[in-house]
């Protein structure tokens, strides 16, 4: 920051005071306020009591952030693009904004932008609110340290269940059900409810939104709203392409919101042409359907440029004026008060354990296609190539195809989601961590699930048109033929016979497993044993 110049007596340790020659407009910062990535949303708590004239935000593009894990081009696009729409809109208010540029600055990390901010503005204190990744909590307070200034972490109110309530809630119980949350939550918020009952008389209509399309597919398919990319975003893709090249993924088809009247569009766009149709087919996957009637808000949820509260109360009002089927509605609801804010609080409960647990031991390396969608296997073909074209696919496809295959390909839990924060456009890792490492692949042992998460082929032909045409058949259990989500599934089963034997919700698995022949059992071991031994073959 440049001024008039004036001349001011300062103290030198060695020489005693001195004449110096400086800016009547000092840099110099009350509070330097540390605006991260996920943190878009002009009510952040970071902004309590905010004196524009001596508070300074700073906003850090860091090339660690993409290359920690090595992210999909959509993804490091969707945050930095919303970041600088982001400050746009801060200095627009009168703010004062530090914001550090990759294509500028160069910052190797995020440390590195944050401590070049304190030496420039030399503030009193550091204000932030609460990360969503322990690494980056944890590199904040590494860099109040070294800089010996005071840090302020302020609760995340954007969420609708602090750490500290859900800590409460869960108090030393070895064993969570997210269920049994999501009933407090509707209770608390007065969501779907007729005073202390649920409406309709029941808490989870699951049963209902399970359909498959059946052969004659999903026929119309409502197209999510179009963004126009501007000057900023088109900046972004430009950045991304050329410093960031080699990273997975295309951006030909980027259609993220990225400003919150970008985000209030899609909302919108979702309660009125999609939540109606939403519920019955929610489960169901067909190839080269990357959307169908998804809501597509994690992304704006995630980067907060979209309230919780106001996405729940759209959907309900929906209900209630337009009468939707409840069962829809109900579902929708529950991923964003009942799961999305259990994940949360499983995060920060269990963490750093969390990132470190591998209930079976499994130690297979995550194979090369997961990068390219180049494999045999339709199903993953289909999951894995929408991922690569928009960084974004739903969650039985990620549940039930990527991560199914994780844990009976006995991939190491590490690298699977390490995959996933890399290449969704919508992870963070207190939701993705969670996910994959307690629901898809099991390997807290199910600490917030009362099984694993395992099928065969059958599943996937009877939830999709994915086994037409395939190179395997999802009905062969051994052979030339035989389909790795079927061999690899029995191979598991028969591996953890006694396990899921002993588990009322596994236990007829077990039952179909000892209905085969001795001959049988031995054709899978073995099958299995070579799958395992040559995934990136698959």
């Amino acid at each position: 920051m440049s001024g008039e110049k004036t001349l001011a007596w300062h103290f030198h340790p060695f020489v005693g005071f001195v004449m110096k020659s400086v800016s009547k407009s000092q840099p110099r910062a009350r509070r330097l306020i540390v605006v991260l990535g996920d943190q878009l949303n002009h009510d952040s708590a970071a902004f309590n009591k905010i004196d524009v004239a001596r508070d300074v935000v700073v906003m850090v593009e860091a090339r660690a952030e993409s290359t920690h894990v090595w992210s999909h081009k959509i993804r490091t696009s969707l945050f930095l693009s919303g970041m600088r729409h982001f400050a746009h809109e801060l200095r627009e208010k009168g703010v004062r904004v530090e914001y550090r540029r990759l294509d500028e600055q160069g910052d190797a990390s995020l440390t590195v932008g944050w401590l070049a901010a304190i030496a420039h503005y030399q503030p009193e204190s550091l204000v932030c609110v609460e990360p969503g990744d322990l690494r980056v909590w944890q590199m904040l307070n590494e860099t109040a340290a070294k800089a010996k200034l005071p840090l302020d972490i302020r609760a995340d109110r954007h969420f609708m269940c602090s750490r500290e309530a859900f800590a409460a809630w869960a108090g030393d119980s070895k064993s969570l059900r997210m269920e049994f949350f999501y009933r407090q939550m509707r209770r608390e918020y007065k969501v779907l409810m007729e005073g202390e009952k649920p409406i309709g008389g029941l808490w989870n209509f699951d049963a209902d939104n399970r359909k498959s399309f059946g052969k004659a597919g999903p026929g119309f398919l409502p197209q999510p709203p179009k963004f126009e990319a501007d000057v900023i975003t088109r900046d972004v893709l430009a950045l991304v392409e050329r410093e960031f090249a080699d990273h997975p993924g295309t951006l030909a088809n980027f259609n993220w919101p990225v400003t919150r009247d970008q985000a209030l569009v899609a909302l919108r766009s979702f309660i009125d042409e999609r939540l109606d149709a939403f519920g019955p087919h929610q489960d169901a996957m067909w190839a080269g359907m990357a959307f169908g009637w998804h809501s597509l808000l994690s992304t704006s949820l995630n980067l907060k440029l979209l309230d919780p509260r106001e996405v729940i109360v759209s959907a309900e009002t929906a209900w209630r004026e337009r009468g939707l089927d409840l069962a829809g509605v109900e579902g929708f609801i529950r991923q964003i008060l009942g799961w999305r804010e259990f994940m949360r609080g499983v995060y920060f409960l269990d963490m750093p354990t969390l990132k470190t647990d591998n209930h079976y031991g499994h130690k297979n390396a995550l194979p090369k296609w997961y990068w390219t969608g180049e494999t045999k296997m339709n199903c993953l073909r289909e999951s894995i190539t929408q991922t690569l074209d928009h960084g974004y696919s739903h969650h039985i496809q990620r549940l039930m195809i990527t991560g199914m295959f994780g844990i009976t390909a006995e991939i190491t839990p590490q690298q699977l989601c390490d995959w996933y924060l890399a290449v969704y456009s919508d992870a963070v890792e207190w939701v993705e961590l969670p996910n994959t490492a307690g629901m898809a692949l099991f390997a807290n042992g199910g600490r917030f699930t009362s099984k694993p998460y395992i099928a065969s082929g059958a599943y996937v032909k009877r939830m999709s048109n994915y086994c037409s045409g395939c190179a395997y058949k999802p009905d062969v259990k051994s052979g030339t033929n035989a389909c790795p989500m079927t061999t690899l599934y029995w191979n598991f089963l028969d591996k953890h016979e006694k396990t899921f034997a002993s588990n009322p919700r596994t236990s007829l698995m077990v039952k179909n497993l000892q209905r085969m022949t001795d001959a049988e059992r031995a054709a899978v071991r073995a099958d299995g044993k070579r799958m395992l031994a040559n995934l990136d073959a698959l």
